[in-house]
């Protein structure tokens, strides 16, 4: 995706050769107009697997998980990091190992919210070693419903989670793949759509 791209080489900053920080635009500051063609570009390339419901992570998973799901017209329901008063019976849970933060953190879904009959697209803003994509389809698969596939807005294509994942029979969506990030310049994989 060109704009995605742009936007990366334009504003994104490589903290080290595994480290990009995309808060300008994607994970603490969010560019409306980008979430909202990111939305539509994941619409498209599902638009075809009957998708009943959306799942992601707290909190940087949320804008591209909307936009998707507006245009898909499906909710979207998002996993909690943190426990909540009202979030505390009736949980699908996982635990989800941080790299950046280097925590682990307990994620929760209430099941009244995925069922068996769902098919489920999940989405997330950047998949590395794959953990935070790997506890969301443990929850799903939990509430024993079907996936359709995942939605990365950028994949770390030198890390090992996009093909962990792959491994498993999940269609990964990505939709800029970064080959490197050595001497502080990104590298994105070729063959992109």
């Amino acid at each position: 995706m060109k704009a995605l791209k742009s936007k990366i080489v334009q504003q994104g900053k490589v903290l080290s050769d595994t480290v990009l920080k995309v808060d300008s635009f994607l994970n603490h500051q969010i560019d409306a107009t980008l979430m909202k063609e990111i939305g539509e570009v994941f619409a498209s390339r599902f638009k075809k697997d009957n998708i009943t419901k959306i799942v992601t992570l707290e909190s940087s998973g949320i804008a591209p998980a909307v936009m998707t799901g507006l245009v898909l017209h499906v909710p979207v329901v998002f996993a909690r990091k943190k426990k909540s008063l009202t979030l505390s019976e009736n949980l699908l849970t996982a635990n989800v190992y941080s790299y950046t933060k280097e925590e682990t953190n307990t994620i929760s879904v209430s099941r009244d919210f995925i069922k068996p009959e769902d098919n489920v697209l999940i989405m997330d803003d950047f998949l590395a070693n794959g953990q935070a994509l790997l506890g969301l389809l443990e929850i799903v698969e939990r509430a024993g419903a079907s996936i359709a596939g995942a939605g990365i807005v950028i994949e770390k294509g030198f890390q090992s989670g996009g093909e962990l994942v792959r491994s498993r029979g999940i269609r990964v969506e990505s939709l800029a793949t970064i080959a490197s990030l050595q001497n502080g310049t990104v590298t994105f994989k070729e063959d992109d759509k």
